[in-house]
């Protein structure tokens, strides 16, 4: 199989939905067991509707789309983004991304992350990836 072409104004997607698991799980490997992330009641009581999911895990899915789109993880350079809003059990996330500019050997890329309503649960995101 050939390589991927990647230019400017290229496209990819992608969905995850957060199964009822993921928070424990992801508690479990990371060793954060801070309530809001594991007890629907305590999340509820501090005003977030319930278990939300940590904010790493939920880059994780973005990382994901860029890695398995490009089909080498070794390709991604760098990534950044800022937690805009709770992520919780069975939201599906969607992530798009477009590359922006590509120079030399490497390619800028901007990605929306947001929720089934619409909402950017993360913004100013943006990778950078080997060509």
């Amino acid at each position: 199989m050939g390589e991927k072409t990647i230019q400017k104004g290229t496209t990819f997607s992608a969905q995850e939905t957060v199964d009822k698991y993921r928070a424990i799980y992801y508690a479990g490997a990371s060793g954060d067991f801070n309530p809001i992330h594991i007890d629907p009641e305590f999340g509820k009581m501090v005003g977030l509707g319930g278990v939300i999911l940590h904010g790493l895990c939920a880059a994780g899915f973005v990382v994901k789309t860029i890695t398995d789109w490009l089909g080498d993880p070794g390709k991604l350079k760098r990534f950044k983004c800022r937690f805009a809003s709770p992520v919780h059990l069975d939201d599906v996330i969607t992530t798009t991304g477009e590359v922006i500019e590509v120079k030399e050997n490497r390619a800028n890329i901007v990605l929306k992350v947001s929720n089934q309503n619409g909402i950017d649960v993360e913004t100013n995101v943006s990778a950078e990836v080997e060509v």
